[in-house]
């Protein structure tokens, strides 16, 4: 069984103060923030690695990613993953979702065939949820997002998502592009002997002229979605602190809520 995984290296949380927004292009600017794992897509990567184990076959990972996603691709291959593909290029900068599935799309082509593709149901650092139907509908599979369960026996995907009071179960067969949600599982943590082979692991580094992309569909030129303009707000804020017994305290409060029209 043949499974691959889209990965997307986001910035650490503990580092969200370094992220700046570029003025002029209206992007984020990553410059300085350390990247890890999208949680949800390390997830994605513990359901293929079940599967392997269950049905065997062979885990790849791809990314659409700058150059130095190899160390944060890198730490997949350690947690078990057989082989990984980074797309970069620098045409691919200012890809919206619909782009960055056209890259993704593009790299699975070339790679060849798969049973199974998954991704993260979404990603820490914009949340869209967009690219597991997107790349679904231009790989030509049946997809489906936010996913708690995937079982598989014999060619048959039987599957699980949360909705409100419960749980829909759905059934499909491969090929499929699947989002799998937090829940799923939970992420093995990688070993030494898995740090040790990683770096011996296949690597292989593609661009725009490999995977035979049109510039124009990919990058800023190929997003249909464009951020807006950004404005500051130009006013200030300021405090007060209130003193005396709770009542008293209170009986402030809500003249200050009355005066402002909050409540009447």
């Amino acid at each position: 069984m043949n499974i691959a995984v889209c990965v997307k290296p986001v910035p650490d949380p503990k580092h969200y103060d370094k992220i700046t927004i570029d003025p002029e292009t209206k992007l984020l600017n990553r410059q300085g923030a350390p990247t890890v794992i999208n949680p949800a897509d390390k997830n994605a990567i513990e359901a293929a690695l079940q599967l392997k184990e269950q049905f065997g076959g062979k885990v790849v990972l791809l990314s659409m990613a700058p150059p130095s996603a190899r160390e944060t691709l890198t730490e997949g291959l350690a947690m078990g993953a057989d082989e990984a593909f980074l797309l970069s290029d620098r045409a691919f900068v200012g890809s919206d979702t619909l782009a960055t599935a056209r890259v993704l799309a593009a790299g699975l082509k070339k790679i060849g065939s798969h049973d199974l593709v998954l991704t993260g149901s979404e990603s820490a650092d914009s949340g869209t949820s967009h690219i597991p139907s997107q790349l679904g509908e231009l790989m030509g599979c049946d997809h489906l997002n936010c996913l708690t369960e995937i079982q598989l026996e014999a060619s048959t995907l039987r599957m699980k998502s949360r909705i409100e009071n419960g749980y829909a179960e759905y059934e499909g067969s491969l090929p499929m592009v699947l989002g799998v949600a937090r829940e799923i599982n939970t992420p093995r943590y990688t070993s030494l002997m898995g740090v040790v082979t990683a770096g011996k692991k296949p690597f292989t580094l593609w661009g725009i002229d490999d995977l035979g992309l049109d510039p124009a569909c990919v990058g800023l030129a190929g997003s249909p979605t464009r951020p807006g303009e950004l404005h500051m707000p130009s006013h200030g804020r300021k405090s007060e602190m209130l003193a005396g017994e709770p009542g008293d305290v209170a009986e402030k409060i809500l003249a200050i809520l009355r005066s402002a029209g909050v409540l009447a």
